[in-house]
């Protein structure tokens, strides 16, 4: 995410870091590339201003400690600022003391609100919240239970008033326990006076714990001002950014914040129901600025990876025999579920946006591996060895490959062998 701009903001304070000694002129040519940079990138015009001025005044005044270097102090500053932007802090949801949490989403058609509630039933879920979704897409496809009248979204045309739907999918929920209640409502093209008095009267006759606007990230100062409408109009406790897995040119996310002063919560990197993440300001500054988050890598595993397969594999390795390639086809597996290779390794520090423009991330590549052992026998998985030619074609056939992309899995197979022998001895 935000890969132009990430790079942008990295090639700047990259030359900034290189030099011993800075005047106040190379901190005024380095802001003045960095609040073009932000501008290209659709961050609103006001809140660009601010940032370039408080890092200013914040940086001439850190040139005159001379016990860290002037490069690194500047750095520091830009990502302070970038998560005071950003919002600070994290933002977690508000849960009721006593009943069910109610949690209401709006916003525009195609924002990806439907998707968003069930990615949030579903983090909700393995959070031990007990959630039901107030809708009826998707609610099947995470086993949560859905309540409310009708096959669409709360806000379509029903024989009877959207609030008292609304009341008696509650009155269910609660019946069935549910601990929070997450309810999404229609969407428009455009805000209109109409669907702002629909929401305002849905949520007087159900107050909620949350107010989240859903906001495609990919729409720039568009889902700022559509932030704005919605929380002058019914009053916002959050956003949800979505579509945030592209290169996004990041705008929304470092402006809705500084115009609204409304937190993001979550953001969507992905289609599936397990790419809604928690948002935190701190950790998604280091990301723009090539400084990696290895918490959210730590995160992502602990979500994605079995353990006690994790835990056989690293037995397997140590021992004396080592891994053979139906470890290697596991720990492959294990790779996949934590998402899309280049979403991975843009996790880990000093991997930035550029670096990852040089390197093959192919992600169906993995899935021509996992094919070549899978055409093998339990047999030629354990002992890799035994592959003569004939065999060798016979896997080709299988998984559909040329031989030469066997020829060379087994070799990239067998450095990998060879290196964590070298380890183990180490």
């Amino acid at each position: 995410m935000f890969t132009a701009l990430s790079e942008q903001l990295t090639g700047v304070l990259n030359r900034l870091r290189g030099r011993g000694v800075l005047s106040e002129s190379d901190v005024t040519d380095a802001l003045r590339e960095i609040r073009r940079h932000l501008l290209e990138a659709d961050v609103s015009f006001e809140v660009t201003r601010g940032f370039v001025e408080r890092v200013r005044e914040r940086a001439v005044g850190a040139l005159q400690v001379k016990a860290v270097s002037p490069g690194q102090q500047v750095v520091k500053l830009v990502h302070d600022e970038i998560t005071t932007l950003l919002g600070g802090t994290r933002s977690g949801l508000e849960f009721a003391s006593v009943g069910p949490t109610v949690i209401l989403l709006v916003g525009l058609q195609g924002s990806g609100k439907t998707t968003t509630a069930a990615k949030l039933a579903r983090r909700l879920k393995l959070e031990q919240k007990a959630p039901a979704l107030v809708v009826r897409q998707l609610g099947q496809q995470i086993d949560v239970p859905v309540f409310g009248a009708g096959s669409g979204n709360i806000g379509a045309q029903h024989a009877a008033p959207v609030p008292d739907l609304v009341k008696q999918a509650l009155r269910e929920a609660e019946s069935a326990r549910a601990r929070t209640v997450i309810i999404d409502t229609a969407g428009r093209l455009q805000i209109d006076a109409e669907m702002m008095d629909e929401l305002r009267g849905l949520k007087a006759a159900v107050p909620p714990k949350e107010v989240l606007l859903v906001a495609d990230g990919m729409t720039g100062q568009d889902a700022v001002k559509i932030a704005r409408g919605f929380h002058e109009g019914v009053g916002l406790t959050g956003v949800i950014l979505t579509k945030l897995d592209g290169d996004a040119r990041g705008g929304a996310a470092l402006s809705i914040h500084g115009v609204t002063g409304v937190p993001i919560k979550y953001i969507g990197v992905g289609e599936k129901t397990d790419t809604l993440e928690p948002f935190d300001p701190g950790r998604m500054a280091g990301r723009i600025l090539g400084q990696g988050d290895v918490v959210a890598l730590v995160e992502k595993a602990a979500l994605n990876v079995d353990a006690e397969a994790a835990k056989r594999l690293e037995q397997k390795v140590r021992s004396k025999k080592g891994m053979d390639l139906q470890d290697f086809l596991v720990a492959l597996k294990q790779m996949q579920n934590m998402g899309p290779l280049k979403q991975v390794l843009g996790l880990l520090p000093g991997i930035n946006a550029k670096a990852l423009q040089g390197v093959s991330l192919d992600d169906k590549r993995l899935k021509h591996v996992e094919a070549i052992v899978l055409s093998m026998t339990p047999e030629e998985r354990a002992d890799p060895s035994v592959l003569n030619g004939n065999r060798k074609l016979r896997i080709a056939k299988g998984a559909g490959r040329p031989v030469q992309e066997v020829n060379r899995l087994l070799e990239q197979f067998q450095q990998m062998r060879k290196m964590g022998k070298f380890l183990k001895r180490m």
